[in-house]
C-alpha cells in the first residue's frame, strides 16, 4: 500500500523491525489500511532523524494501554522525520505516558489534527516564537535598563505576575528613551528556524497566517511585511518628540484579547475553530492554546509546558507544519 514513501527505503526497513519486536497483533495490524473501525485519536511522532526506539518505544506505551493503531504514514516535512499513526482510543492518561517515554523526540497525542486539505487557521505569539528575542528587553538593553525589565519578563512569561500589569511596568522603565532604539532591534530581529518554511508552507496550503503580540506594533508589522502575512495585532508604544513616554497607547493584547482574536479571524474567514492552529510559549498564550483547535507551545516555560495540548521542545516551528501534514 502506499502509506511508506520513496524518500526513506532503508528507514522503513527499521521501522518495520521495530515494530516485529512488539506483539502479534502489532505485527498483523498495523501495516495494512482500513484496519482500525473507528479512529478516536492521532499519534504523530517528530524528530530531525526519528529513531526506530521511537516507534518501539511509543507502540509499546500504546500495548500496555491496549490501544489498537494503524500506521498511515512515515514521511519528510521540512526536512524532518515523521510518523503518523491512528489510535483506537485517546486520554490524557495516554498522552501523558507517551510523553513520559519521548526521550530524543517530540509527539503529539490529540483527539484529531486540522485537516491541511481544507481551509484554516495559524495564530502565532511574536517574542520568542516567530522570532528569538522579546523586543522589549532588547529595547530595555539598548536604554540602559535591561536587567530591570528582563526580570519582570521573566515573571510574566511564568505567570507569576498579571500580563497587562507586568507589561505597563516594563514601558514604564522606557520612559525617555530614543525612539530610534526601535529601528536598531528591528534592524536585527533573528526569526525562529522554521518560521519561513511554516509560512511558506501554510500559505501553499491556502492557510490564513497571523501574529497576535503581547510585543509592540512596529516588530509585528516589519514581520507582515517580509513574509506576507494576514494580519498581526500588537501594542502601541507611546512616542513623543522622538522619545518613548513610558505608555502603552489603547487595550492590551492580553490573553483575554489573543483568544478572542483567534475566535474573530476564524469568523471572519469562515474558518472553523477545529481547523486553527495557535502556537505560543508563555501564560499569555495559554487561553489562545486553549480555543485552537490544535495548541502548540514552543520551547515554552514550565507552566505552559504543564497545560498546552502539544509542546514541541526539540524542533522548532517547521514541526508544526510536520503536525499538519501528517497523513
Amino acid at each position: 500500500m502506499a502509506l511508506l514513501l520513496n524518500e526513506l527505503p532503508e528507514r522503513v526497513v527499521e521501522w518495520k523491525e521495530a515494530l516485529a519486536q512488539q506483539a502479534c497483533r502489532w505485527r498483523e495490524g498495523v501495516w495494512e489500511a482500513g484496519r482500525l473501525p473507528e479512529v478516536q485519536g492521532r499519534l504523530v511522532l517528530l524528530a530531525e532523524r526519528l529513531s526506530k526506539q521511537a516507534l518501539a518505544r511509543s507502540l509499546q506505551v500504546l500495548d500496555d494501554a491496549g490501544v489498537r493503531v494503524e500506521l498511515s504514514a512515515v514521511d519528510v516535512v521540512a526536512g524532518r522525520e515523521l510518523a503518523s499513526l491512528r489510535l483506537s482510543a485517546w486520554s490524557p492518561e495516554l498522552k501523558t505516558a507517551l510523553q513520559q517515554v519521548a526521550t530524543n523526540w517530540d509527539l503529539a497525542c490529540v483527539p484529531a489534527l486540522p485537516d491541511a486539505g481544507s481551509p484554516g487557521l495559524v495564530l502565532m505569539d511574536m517574542d520568542s516564537t516567530a522570532i528569538q528575542i522579546e523586543c522589549i528587553d532588547e529595547i530595555a538593553a539598548l536604554a540602559g535598563v535591561g536587567e530591570e525589565v528582563a526580570a519582570v519578563t521573566r515573571a510574566a512569561m511564568e505567570g507569576a505576575l498579571p500580563f497587562s500589569e507586568s507589561l505597563r511596568r516594563r514601558v514604564r522603565a522606557l520612559a525617555g528613551a530614543d525612539a530610534a532604539i526601535i529601528d536598531e532591534v528591528i534592524g536585527r530581529m533573528p526569526l525562529m528556524p522554521g518560521l519561513t518554511e511554516l509560512v511558506a508552507g501554510l500559505k501553499a496550503m491556502g492557510w490564513k497566517v497571523a501574529i497576535a503580540s503581547g510585543g509592540f506594533v512596529p516588530f509585528a508589522r516589519h514581520l507582515q511585511q517580509q513574509l506576507g502575512l494576514d494580519a498581526v495585532f500588537a501594542n502601541t508604544l507611546g512616542i513623543e518628540n522622538g522619545k518613548l513616554t513610558g505608555e502603552v497607547l489603547g487595550a492590551i493584547v492580553d490573553a483575554d484579547a489573543k483568544a478572542n482574536i483567534l475566535t474573530e479571524l476564524a469568523h471572519e474567514h469562515g474558518i472553523p475553530l477545529t481547523q486553527t492552529v495557535a502556537i505560543g510559549d508563555g501564560a499569555n498564550d495559554l487561553k489562545m492554546l486553549a480555543r485552537a483547535g490544535l495548541g502548540v507551545a514552543l520551547h515554552a516555560k514550565p507552566l505552559v509546558q504543564e497545560q498546552a495540548p502539544v509542546c514541541l521542545n526539540r524542533l522548532s516551528l517547521e514541526g508544526v507544519l510536520g503536525l499538519l501534514q501528517a497523513r
